[in-house]
């Protein structure tokens, strides 16, 4: 969702509690909008900490992670998908990489924080 929306949506919430049941409304709605924000804090330190026991930019299988991207992905998507940390290749645009032990990689493109595209590098066997 986007960032503009969901505060629109938490103000909204805030403001029509406010009108309906005064300041105890507006209270209950406000805890109810830190908790979501604590939910998806919580979410983004798990995959943090499950990305942290694993090497640096690696995956199982490039392949097969190529298979799963889809476009307008986020990074927290993706690092919950690749379970490591990717390697930052280039800041503009944002590109990072991840490769597997058999040296295929998938190199990924964001773009507004949103995955843009990304490409499948495979060695050539000889």
């Amino acid at each position: 969702m986007n960032p503009i929306v969901g505060w629109v949506l938490a103000t909204l919430a805030v403001g029509l509690a406010w009108q309906k049941y005064g300041w105890q409304g507006a209270a209950f709605a406000g805890t109810l909008v830190v908790f979501w924000l604590l939910l998806q804090f919580n979410r983004a330190v798990r995959v943090m900490k499950n990305a942290s026991s694993a090497p640096v930019a690696h995956v199982a299988n490039a392949v097969m992670l190529n298979s799963k991207l889809k476009r307008g992905m986020t990074m927290i998507q993706v690092v919950t998908l690749t379970q490591s940390l990717g390697r930052k290749m280039a800041d503009n645009p944002e590109t990072w990489i991840w490769a597997d032990p058999g040296r295929s990689s998938v190199t990924l493109v964001f773009d507004k924080g949103r995955l843009a595209r990304w490409t499948l590098d495979r060695p050539i066997e000889p």
